[in-house]
C-alpha cells in the first residue's frame, strides 16, 4: 500500500512528500465512515520509510514501527480535506539500526492537521 504520491525535496535530514490518496475513495485505509485522521500516522511512517529507503540508496533494512507518541490531531477526517497533503518527516536520530523522527502534515495552506513523534526499530 503506498499513499504517498511524490517526494518534493530531501536531504540527509527530512523528507517532504504529497498525498492525494486520502481523496481516493478507494483509499485501503477509507471505511464506511470515512478516512480518520489518525491515519495520517500512516502517511507519516510511509514518508519515513522512504527517507530511510533514498538515504540507504534503495537497500532499506527491515524495521517496524515501535512507538508513536505526541500525536496531536487537529481534524476529524483526512477525505474532508481538498487540497493535497504535504507530509514532512524529520530524522531526529539513527542509531543502531533505530530511526527516531517528528513528521507533520499539513494542507496547501500551511494549516496544520496532525503531527507526532516516531520510532522505527530495526529486526
Amino acid at each position: 500500500m503506498c499513499l504517498l504520491d511524490a517526494v518534493v525535496h530531501w536531504d540527509e535530514d527530512s523528507i517532504h512528500c504529497l498525498g492525494r490518496s486520502h481523496r481516493d475513495s478507494n483509499n485501503p485505509l477509507r471505511t464506511e465512515q470515512g478516512l480518520a485522521a489518525i491515519n495520517g500516522v500512516e502517511y507519516g511512517a510511509q514518508a519515513m520509510a522512504v527517507h530511510g529507503g533514498l538515504l540507504a540508496g534503495g537497500q532499506v533494512p527491515p524495521g517496524y514501527l515501535a512507538s508513536v507518541r505526541h500525536v496531536v490531531v487537529t481534524v476529524s477526517a483526512l477525505d474532508k480535506i481538498k487540497s493535497d497533503l504535504h507530509i514532512r518527516a524529520y530524522r531526529l536520530s539513527a542509531e543502531n539500526g533505530n530511526f527516531m523522527y517528528t513528521f507533520t502534515i499539513e494542507t496547501e495552506n500551511g494549516e496544520p492537521i496532525l503531527s507526532a513523534r516516531a520510532l522505527v526499530a530495526a529486526l
